[in-house]
């Protein structure tokens, strides 16, 4: 009687307290955990843009050099085609003036056709040759490296150096060309002073100085191409054109359309041969676009019709390269 009369006693006051208390605590510990996890993703979300920040900082001087000497001239160069500039007087707007004075120039279309074809002969030869260089190469069982050093040898050369070769190699009097041509008994060419032979002179001078540096990153196309497609092609009897022609040429494929592109745009800002050989002539044959360009800035003191024209070669440059991007998608989404 006494046991049952004290299992049903009421609580004390400390042990009825005694789970509101475990309660608080638990629920305080939740809280402090949910806190906890908080400020760690807080933590963890700082660090990481810190570091992000970081990255940013290392690449700033870059970013700074870049915007400071590429972005910064581009976009001078485009006000300065609305502008009348010379450098001495302060810098007054006109509008398209600049534009239309360069339209009505004689020389522009005489620049635009000669640089139109400098580059249509390029691709003649100086897209063709580098290619077939490096196929040839490739192919080779020894003496690969002798021959890349060959070819190549003509890149480290300095460019005056090269005009100076090659204007040798091009005198009417004692020239190399027109020896060659005696031994042969063919009359020697006035090869820079004709019209016609002049400009594909040129071409000659641009190939021969930079299809080295074109023909190595084709053979480095070529060694990515994989040996077991080539051991299937000659499993199933494909010999040499049939295994360049259906393993070769499409696993190069990128590259080739690359080159291409670059071929355009380089060959299209052609300079250096026309200023230092010719100086645009004769009877203005070798003319370009750039050496106009440097005619109207240097020569006329007109910084901004040469800014005009320079603009529009932009724009054109800019054509080819989306033309690029379009046909590079395309064949992602062919592959």
């Amino acid at each position: 009687m006494s046991l049952s009369s004290s299992s049903s006693s009421p609580l004390s006051p400390a042990q009825e307290s005694t789970p509101l208390l475990t309660s608080d605590e638990g629920l305080m510990t939740v809280r402090w955990a949910l806190v906890q996890r908080r400020g760690g993703l807080r933590r963890r979300r700082r660090w990481a843009l810190w570091r992000q920040v970081q990255g940013y900082l290392f690449l700033l001087p870059a970013l700074l050099i870049f915007a400071l000497f590429v972005w910064y001239p581009v976009v001078l160069g485009f006000v300065m085609s609305f502008q009348s500039v010379d450098l001495i007087n302060p810098a007054t707007w006109v509008g398209w003036a600049n534009y239309r004075h360069v339209f009505a120039d004689p020389l522009f279309a005489i620049a635009w056709r000669n640089t139109l074809a400098f580059t249509g002969y390029a691709l003649l030869f100086g897209y063709l040759v580098p290619l077939v260089l490096a196929l040839a190469i490739n192919e080779m069982r020894h003496g690969k490296s002798y021959f890349r050093l060959a070819f190549y040898l003509p890149v480290m050369l300095p460019p005056i150096v090269t005009v100076f070769l090659w204007r040798w190699m091009y005198d009417p009097d004692s020239g190399l060309l027109n020896a060659l041509l005696s031994l042969v008994h063919l009359p020697g060419r006035l090869w820079l002073e004709d019209p016609q032979t002049a400009l594909p002179a040129l071409v000659v001078v641009a190939t021969w100085s930079a299809a080295g540096s074109t023909m190595l990153v084709y053979l480095a196309a070529l060694q990515g191409v994989p040996a077991s497609l080539y051991e299937a092609a000659e499993i199933d009897g494909a010999g040499f054109w049939r295994r360049l022609w259906h393993v070769t040429l499409p696993c190069i494929r990128p590259i080739m359309l690359l080159m291409l592109v670059l071929q355009i745009i380089a060959t299209m800002q052609v300079f250096i041969e026309p200023f230092t050989i010719t100086d645009g002539g004769p009877q203005h044959a070798t003319l370009s676009i750039l050496l106009l360009i440097y005619t109207y800035a240097f020569q006329n003191a007109d910084f901004g019709e040469a800014s005009a024209l320079s603009v529009l070669l932009f724009l054109v440059l800019a054509a080819f390269g989306l033309i690029y991007l379009r046909l590079t998608s395309r064949m992602l989404q062919g592959d």
